[in-house]
């Protein structure tokens, strides 16, 4: 098979390097890809968001399959324009998409099923958002309804903090047109988890289980980020939780999108808080998570292409996934200063060391090469992921091998999977 690949980050070089072990493999490209992709595809330079150009690549190298991996070019409409090519292709339509690239859409499909999530309400004006937020005396949650990297969620403790976070989204446009429209919601308490589904027209098939560390500092404290860390699986969630889950809030929403004309394909994201109340949906994302997809897919047995083929053709009721029994953990050593301005360009060492370690893959997220050196280019740079015989072993030799690598503001945290510890 000719599979083309696309995006750029750690996400991709989690699929590009499991892609890589399928026997059914003839040639990976990835576009536009990084350093770490380059060592198991052929990276082409094309954009993730540039449709055109990735349809015209797809045609004329005869592409099989094409995987997106990102949500910017499935919001866009790239899987359209690639089925009008004729060209196969996994994730959601443009129609699907907007569960994630658009908050507000999903907050109203989630209200008409009455799918449990926080109570929320949705404005398009400063001036109406800021009489509401005055109005509060609880802790608010303000969530930009676009696009917004992981970045546009703000949780304030005090309505008088959700103002100032209310003008930094409608009125600095620090996310862009992302914050045209803002969702207003409660505040949940509980345990955040994530759980990732393959869905088709027919099934959904529920994935191990993971969780992400989203905010900078240990013990879930500082501004939210795309994600710190992850491991799975969870040890949060049992088969009891996991058949309310399906039952309650993933069997709905699909349902829901279906009446609207819309079918799902591709991969669903669950961001849950699970409450005293029971689980209840913080986010849906139409693509797998960064970082969860690093322990995920260092967990997953099953030929990924025959995953993706399956989920393409409606014929998911025909796959088995099977999994490694042993647990994983993803850090991310980030640069310094992210999620905020942060230098690029600086050398990283023991990529080599790291690379002889057995079960430790590092992943690239934010990384380029400058001659013969690996340098860093993003806020968020490597996701180093291990495998371990339980969660804390998996732990300490993710932050041995982190304690190898080596660049100038090289930051990480700390407390990765101790959740579960």
């Amino acid at each position: 098979m000719r599979v083309l690949l696309i995006g750029s980050g750690g996400r991709e070089h989690a699929l590009a390097w499991k892609i890589a072990q399928s026997p059914r493999l003839g040639k990976l490209y990835c576009a536009p890809g990084n350093p770490g992709t380059a060592e198991v595809a052929e990276n082409v330079e094309i954009k993730s968001d540039d449709v055109a150009g990735l349809v015209k690549f797809a045609r004329e190298q005869k592409i099989d399959l094409a995987i997106v991996g990102p949500e910017d070019p499935l919001c866009l409409g790239l899987i359209d324009e690639l089925a009008a090519a004729e060209i196969r292709a996994f994730g959601p339509d443009k129609a699907a998409a907007r569960i994630e690239g658009d908050k507000a859409f999903a907050k109203e499909l989630m209200r008409h099923r009455s799918v449990p999530t926080a109570d929320a309400r949705i404005f398009t004006k400063y001036k109406d958002a800021r009489t509401y937020i005055a109005s509060r005396d609880h802790p608010i949650v303000l969530k930009a309804a676009g696009l917004a990297k992981g970045k546009g969620v703000i949780v304030c403790d005090d309505p008088a903090d959700a103002l100032i976070a209310l003008e930094r989204i409608m009125v600095a446009k620090e996310f862009g047109s992302a914050g045209d429209t803002v969702v207003v919601e409660e505040r949940l308490v509980g345990s955040e988890i994530s759980l990732l589904a393959f869905v088709d027209r027919d099934s959904i098939y529920i994935m191990e289980s993971a969780q992400d560390h989203k905010p900078i500092g240990d013990g879930d404290t500082g501004p939210n980020t795309g994600g710190m860390g992850a491991y799975s699986p969870t040890t949060l969630l049992n088969d009891k939780l996991i058949r309310q889950i399906e039952s309650e809030i993933l069997v709905p929403i699909v349902d829901a999108l279906r009446t609207q004309g819309i079918t799902y394909r591709g991969v669903l994201y669950t961001g849950l808080m699970v409450t005293t109340a029971g689980p209840k949906v913080l986010e849906f994302n139409c693509r797998f998570g960064d970082p969860e997809a690093q322990p995920l897919l260092m967990r997953l047995r099953t030929d990924l292409l025959d995953v993706c083929e399956a989920v393409v053709d409606d014929r998911l009721d025909r796959v088995t996934l099977n999994w490694d029994p042993r647990a994983a953990v993803c850090v991310v050593l980030a640069s310094g200063g992210y999620p905020g301005q942060y230098e690029s360009g600086k050398a990283i060492a023991g990529l080599e060391a790291t690379a002889a370690m057995p079960d430790v893959v590092v992943f690239h997220a934010g990384t380029r090469k400058v001659g013969s050196k690996t340098v860093t280019a993003g806020g968020r740079v490597l996701g180093v992921t291990a495998l371990g015989e339980t969660i804390p072993d998996a732990q300490r030799r993710a932050y041995d091998a982190c304690a190898r690598i080596r660049f100038d503001g090289a930051y990480c945290r700390r407390d990765i999977a101790s959740k579960a510890t």
